[in-house]
């Protein structure tokens, strides 16, 4: 690992360490580019902290949401509503609460999945720092990576069809939402992580 991103994580976890003892409950985002390591730094905090994690991938939009005038919207491909009401809202009152992952193979909600509140939720995935949710975050954080090395990691862990997908649709409505929106600079902290090496 980069001696330079040691450092960064460990500032890191050294704010998260910091807003735990200032507070009750700590919301955390992480946004950032596909193949950035995002699910990755979200299963070594659950692992650090015991805390909940929750994917934005679980809340893609179901097939009657999905209309040109919503994927027109930057970030409109996440179901932001459902999110905000059904994970964000309650937690934030340090309620528990329960919410019902959409499965984009069966195109239908999975089991739902009860929430308890930790001291520590992270939420993880793209548009999690929409401008409609950022608000209820106490820390944020932005990954990036560079064109080349985000090809490469995508490829690794794709079948060819779902990795083109990437590049032809789902990368340039990120980008899209990045831009429209100034997700980078409107984080709390933002990081490299080109010089780490995943398993596929």
């Amino acid at each position: 690992m980069n001696e330079d991103f040691f450092l960064d994580i460990k500032m890191l976890f050294d704010r998260i360490d910091k807003l735990l003892t200032q507070k009750e409950r700590v919301i955390f985002a992480i946004d950032g580019r596909c193949g950035s390591g995002k699910s990755t730094l979200a299963e070594a905090l659950q692992k650090k902290y015991g805390c909940t994690v929750i994917h934005t991938d679980d809340f893609f939009l179901r097939p009657e949401q999905r209309t040109e005038e919503r994927y027109a919207e930057p970030g409109g491909n996440m179901d932001r509503e459902r999110l905000l009401s059904e994970v964000l809202s309650p937690l934030s009152e340090g309620r528990g609460t329960v919410y019902r992952p959409f499965d984009c193979k069966t195109m239908d909600f999975a089991d739902p999945v009860v929430i308890i509140p930790t001291p520590l939720t992270v939420i993880e995935g793209s548009y999690s720092m929409h401008p409609d949710l950022a608000h209820y975050y106490d820390l944020s954080l932005f990954l990036t990576v560079e064109p080349k090395t985000q090809k490469k990691r995508i490829i690794s862990r794709n079948k060819r069809d779902i990795a083109d997908s990437f590049f032809t649709r789902w990368i340039p409505m990120e980008e899209r939402y990045f831009i429209a929106f100034n997700i980078e600079s409107r984080c709390d902290i933002s990081l490299a992580t080109d010089q780490l090496t995943f398993e596929k």
